[in-house]
């Protein structure tokens, strides 16, 4: 069978994003799992998968990652700049255990939210529903940081009027000697924050591209929004917003070290991250695949073990 047959004789032709070439992709796929690690041309020579066996060891992993990066900053008396997401979000709990075991006070840290569901003028949900970032982000880790946690002046989140003061904001402590660190997951269309692959279309050059900061009431590809009915939603496609306040290039590959996660692996066998993690390694820089300039940057990108693969056909 003809995969480009295939393509040409379904739905998939106009779905997925223009700029993806399909067999690249099923060539990227095709590797067997001990070939994840083999280092490419452009990745970073401090760019690094960390395979997880399991969840729990992921949330464990990046959770102490996180809080390793800063006690670094607490211990040499820096400020340390995050950009943080809400999915993963095992890796919280543990971040907020190892903190509270060190007894590392959190107010040298700078946080700001990646992005945040809006409508297409970018207001977003009240600060305390269930759905809203802001909420997830303060149940998670900064209520149970108690007396250790962030001050709330140092809070950022994706707001219409926020977002767009985050670039001054964090080229600010930079010139103060800040480190910005990226803590982000892959989404399934290769997104980082809600930075979609279509937007590419916009842009005349790579350069340009790299140069945009943010994005109000993004409008998100169907893929994202059926990646976030699965795995927050409870399947239910009608409660995701279809757009999103977020971050972009402009500040996400700013980033002097990179803490990512894949971990979308279900049960029997089942996973949606697979594909997206290999895209992301193997295709090579492109802004259609925004998570293919990951590798780029120095950090690590943890990821459950049975997302490498092999990513063959079997019946659940």
């Amino acid at each position: 069978m003809n995969f480009n047959d295939t393509v040409k004789d379904s739905m998939l032709e106009t779905f997925f994003p223009a700029g993806w070439d399909m067999v690249k992709i099923d060539e990227c796929c095709s590797h067997q799992p001990e070939e994840i690690f083999e280092r490419q041309s452009w990745w970073n020579k401090d760019f690094n998968p960390v395979q997880c066996d399991n969840l729990y060891d992921f949330d464990t992993y990046m959770g102490h990652e996180i809080a390793f990066q800063i006690k670094t900053a607490r211990d040499k008396g820096e400020k340390l700049i995050f950009i943080l997401p809400v999915g993963p979000m095992g890796m919280y709990r543990w971040a907020v255990y190892f903190l509270k075991q060190w007894n590392i006070k959190c107010d040298h840290l700078y946080c700001f939210n990646m992005d945040e569901w809006s409508d297409g003028e970018g207001n977003t949900l009240p600060a305390n529903d269930p759905a809203a970032f802001q909420n997830a982000m303060e149940q998670a880790f900064y209520n149970p940081l108690g007396e250790l946690t962030v001050p709330k002046s140092n809070r950022n989140f994706a707001t219409k009027d926020n977002l767009p003061l985050y670039a001054g904001k964090i080229d600010a402590l930079k010139a103060e000697g800040a480190k910005l660190v990226l803590v982000f997951g892959i989404g399934r269309a290769c997104h980082i924050a809600f930075w979609e692959p279509h937007f590419a279309a916009e842009f005349s050059s790579v350069e340009e591209w790299k140069k945009q900061t943010y994005r109000i009431g993004a409008k998100l590809h169907p893929l994202t929004i059926e990646q976030n009915a699965i795995t927050s939603f409870k399947s239910r496609t009608t409660l995701v917003p279809c757009r999103a306040n977020t971050v972009g290039p402009g500040l996400f590959l700013q980033a002097d070290y990179i803490i990512g996660g894949c971990d979308g692996a279900h049960t029997r066998g089942m996973q949606w991250q697979g594909m997206s993690l290999w895209m992301t390694l193997r295709y090579g820089p492109n802004p259609w695949i925004p998570s293919t300039f990951i590798p780029t940057l120095k950090g690590k990108l943890f990821f459950v073990k049975e997302l490498a693969g092999p990513l063959s056909a079997e019946c659940n």
